[in-house]
């Protein structure tokens, strides 16, 4: 009996090793190719393309450099002596086409006076005259409305909660308008984006929690599944000229699986974790407890 002890702890063994390199191949199996998870994952925040709505010469700048501000915070001024100068001659304008409009008015009023003495043709002449020098003055106040809006917006504001980078912006600098002067990244937008493999999307049900590790943290952030995209752009056609779809006529056998942007929302992150726009992270998605699908 005792000399098949030593066969029989080798068949042990290998029937051990066996089942135990069973247990890794299906471990293996369901993480690479079941599991929702993806390494593909990165910190997305809105960019906001801050523009003037005047051009001019930049007057000062009042933030640097990744200086966080608030929503109505000011960023910077456009060339407000001139446009401050264009308010003034609005004025003037006004005191101008009153003046008119009163004189127009006093020879209208002189003319109803004198009664048939003064020829029907002059009297409506000096009518037109006073429509006229009536609509200058609508006109001028028009101007000064719109100069009154030019001053406000030469003081360009933040029109979001974010941080302001990559900040390139000097007083003597000209911008025109609706040409971009600096960017602000809105902070209430940050979100984690993962790019998941289409054959996993089915493990995936908005609201599902998820665990979040950006590349070179050594803590987990929790979040949940907020929304998955409803659509990526199709590289196998286009459009042509005549508006009908282009083909690709080659189709390989080896197809990758396209990857699907999802959004996560974080609820939870440990203190002085920096949540930088571009940071690389994994991404899991934990379903919910006791089910399987």
């Amino acid at each position: 009996m005792n000399r098949y002890l030593p066969l029989l702890a080798r068949w042990a063994a290998t029937l051990l090793l066996v089942i135990l390199a069973l247990f890794v191949a299906l471990w293996l199996w369901r993480r690479y190719e079941t599991d929702p998870w993806t390494r593909d994952g990165h910190v997305r925040a809105d960019v906001v393309r801050v523009a003037p709505d005047v051009g001019g010469l930049v007057t000062s700048v009042a933030v640097k450099d990744n200086q966080t501000v608030h929503k109505g915070d000011l960023l910077f001024v456009v060339d407000m002596p001139r446009y401050a100068d264009a308010l003034g001659t609005a004025d003037a304008n006004i005191a101008s086409a009153r003046a008119k409009l009163a004189q127009a008015q006093k020879v209208a009023r002189r003319d109803l006076a004198l009664g048939d003495l003064v020829a029907t043709e002059t009297h409506e002449q000096n009518v037109a005259l006073v429509q006229t020098a009536q609509a200058a003055l609508e006109a001028a106040v028009a101007a000064k409305q719109t100069a009154e809006l030019n001053v406000r917006r030469t003081a360009v504001k933040a029109s979001v909660n974010g941080i302001v980078t990559n900040l390139d912006l000097h007083p003597g600098d000209f911008v025109g308008a609706g040409s971009q002067a600096m960017a602000l990244i809105d902070t209430d937008s940050i979100r984690i984006e993962g790019y998941f493999e289409e054959t996993k999307l089915h493990h995936i049900r908005v609201g599902d929690k998820a665990r979040i590790r950006l590349m070179g943290d050594e803590h987990d952030l929790d979040g949940h599944v907020d929304s998955i995209a409803a659509g990526i752009a199709d590289d196998q056609s286009s459009n042509t000229a005549n508006q009908l779809r282009a083909v690709d006529p080659t189709f390989s056998w080896v197809r990758l699986a396209q990857r699907i942007p999802v959004r996560i929302h974080v609820d939870r992150m440990p203190p002085g974790t920096q949540l930088i726009a571009g940071r690389t992270a994994t991404v899991t998605i934990l379903p919910a407890q006791g089910v399987r699908r």
